[in-house]
């Protein structure tokens, strides 16, 4: 059984997604980032970054455990683990792991700094809200273009990609976005959210 150490963040919920998605057995541990258990001597053992999420996995590609972090490569080992969530064409799974980057490199990053200074700044830095919110408007505005002739992100089948982004965008008003003004990611959104195992993986940990 694959374990998972977690905490209720849109990386986290990734990792829950994507296992639920695929059905493998698995036991979540939280880790509280809220009193700073991802520091602890004990998961910094299992990641020096002390970030989450994390999965130990005790069948790993040569059959002993394998540990592995960060949630985008998370995904990627999930996927080439089961043979699912990511094409196996060559041209569909580059596109699917274009937008895995895609989200890995922009979506979390970027969204994550405007949900900061909208909702938990200490400090009211004017600067930092506007740039924030002008990099979170254009990048639903990629995600609208991309959304409008595909009906997934990679294009016609569900993935990682879909997966990884979803979580951040299910935090829309955290940034300031009404997703009312991108129909084609309002579409896509709704979908994602009226799949069983995602509204499943969303509420991990309980």
């Amino acid at each position: 059984m694959i374990t998972l150490y977690t905490w209720s963040t849109p990386n986290g919920r990734k990792a829950s997604i994507a296992l639920e998605e695929l059905g493998l057995a698995y036991r979540a541990v939280p880790i509280d980032i809220t009193r700073n258990e991802q520091h602890t001597p004990e998961f910094l053992a299992l990641n020096p970054n002390n970030r989450i999420p994390v999965i130990v996995d005790p069948e790993g590609p040569d059959g002993a455990p394998i540990t592995v972090i960060e949630s985008g490569a998370i995904l990627l080992y999930l996927a080439e683990k089961t043979g699912r969530l990511l094409p196996a064409a060559p041209r569909a799974r580059c596109e699917a792991i274009q937008w895995l980057m895609f989200q890995m490199g922009n979506i979390g990053p970027m969204l994550g700094q405007a949900h900061h200074f909208l909702r938990f700044a200490p400090d009211v830095i004017p600067y930092a809200i506007e740039r924030y919110s002008k990099e979170a408007a254009r990048l639903y505005g990629v995600l609208e273009t991309r959304l409008a002739e595909r009906k997934w992100l990679a294009g016609d089948e569900y993935s990682v990609a879909d997966i990884a982004t979803f979580p951040w965008i299910a935090r829309h008003d955290w940034q300031g976005i009404d997703l009312a003004r991108y129909p084609a990611v309002a579409r896509w959104f709704a979908a994602m959210a009226s799949r069983p195992a995602v509204r499943r993986g969303m509420e991990v940990p309980t």
